[in-house]
């Protein structure tokens, strides 16, 4: 598949993503990492070159990625190791030991580093495949009744799509999202949002899925995936209504899915960041369909069709009873069938 962001063959279907779970971060005989204290600055030695595999230690690379900050003046050389960034490995899943890397294996999150050293270190480590500015922020839209314009990270160089494996109860699903774009999810060992929809699929057996604030479109996937066969997703953030899209076509193997129709490219659909009134921008169609709205979920209604609904509601913020009970309560008023929040 050619990646939206930079035009590459950086971007897999699902079911090959996979397939390389149980070897893709595994050393070869011939590999050695070197552990460092992740506190203190790395010691005064050279990294070693990436193996003849293609992978080199997380650790390694990371002294590299140092070193190229000290010489370039980001850095003074007292930093403790951890301030170059946080790893962000593609793809991501839950790993037990710390991962080698292979090539473009890395999207790097830093607030250390200039757009100059970032492209030196696109140029000169392999396993790097992106370096983002680090804006303390999180990105897309937190209150859809701002008029405040959304905030985002900053790609300095490289590409910043990458994929994160979550597991179901019937098999993974494979979620891509452009990381400066999107708020960062790590794959835990036990997911509770995927818990609350496999048992409330499991219990209402709906026909139609509404994700109704869909992201990446994880959740709208798994109710695909448990057996649900007609999915609404929507979200007004133009990036995760396209990466919810382009993610049915990731998975359509998985999934049932025969085609996926995106309206607009991802550049297109960025000229218009935020909208409110629903705009149909795809369609799936197969054993599972689906269609894929930008737009406030509020206003959503006219577009969800007759029939066994379930509707879930992932809000940004829950730390408001009052807010969440409100949500529940207006959904409520305007649509037919069930809603939760997760």
């Amino acid at each position: 598949m050619k990646c939206p962001v930079c035009g590459d063959d950086c971007v897999s279907d699902a079911f090959d993503i996979i397939n390389t779970m149980e070897t893709i971060f595994s050393p070869c005989p011939r590999c050695r990492g070197r552990h460092l204290d992740k506190k203190s600055p790395p010691p005064d030695y050279v990294p070693p070159d990436t193996c003849s595999c293609g992978k080199r230690f997380i650790d390694d690379v990371y002294a590299v990625m140092y070193r190229i900050g000290v010489e370039e003046g980001d850095l003074t050389g007292t930093e403790p190791l951890k301030e170059v960034g946080t790893p962000l490995i593609h793809p991501g899943f839950v790993m037990h030991e710390a991962p080698y890397l292979p090539r473009h294996s890395l999207v790097l999150l830093t607030d250390q580093f200039s757009r100059k050293t970032a492209e030196r270190i696109i140029t000169e480590v392999p396993e790097v495949r992106g370096v983002i500015q680090d804006n303390h922020i999180v990105p897309g839209i937190t209150d859809p009744d701002s008029d405040e314009p959304p905030l985002t990270h900053t790609l300095l160089a490289g590409c910043d799509v990458r994929a994160n494996i979550f597991s179901t109860q019937v098999g993974p699903i494979v979620i891509y999202k452009q990381s400066s774009m999107m708020h960062i999810e790590f794959p835990r060992p036990v997911n509770p949002k995927i818990i609350s929809v496999d048992r409330k699929i499991f219990s209402k057996r709906p026909k139609i899925f509404v994700d109704a604030c869909c992201g990446a479109g994880t959740l709208g996937i798994v109710a695909a995936r448990l057996g649900v066969q007609h999915l609404i997703l929507n979200d007004a953030w133009y990036a995760a209504a396209f990466w919810a899209a382009f993610n049915l076509k990731v998975n359509h193997a998985y999934l049932g899915i025969d085609d996926v129709e995106i309206f607009e490219s991802y550049n297109a659909m960025a000229e218009t960041q935020k909208r409110s009134e629903p705009r149909l921008v795809a369609t799936a169609r197969g054993s599972v369909s689906a269609e894929v709205y930008q737009g406030d979920f509020r206003l959503l209604s006219p577009y969800i069709p007759e029939g066994n609904v379930l509707a879930v509601i992932d809000l940004f913020d829950k730390a408001s009873r009052d807010m969440v009970e409100g949500t529940i309560n207006e959904w409520k008023a305007k649509n037919h069938g069930d809603v939760f929040i997760p």
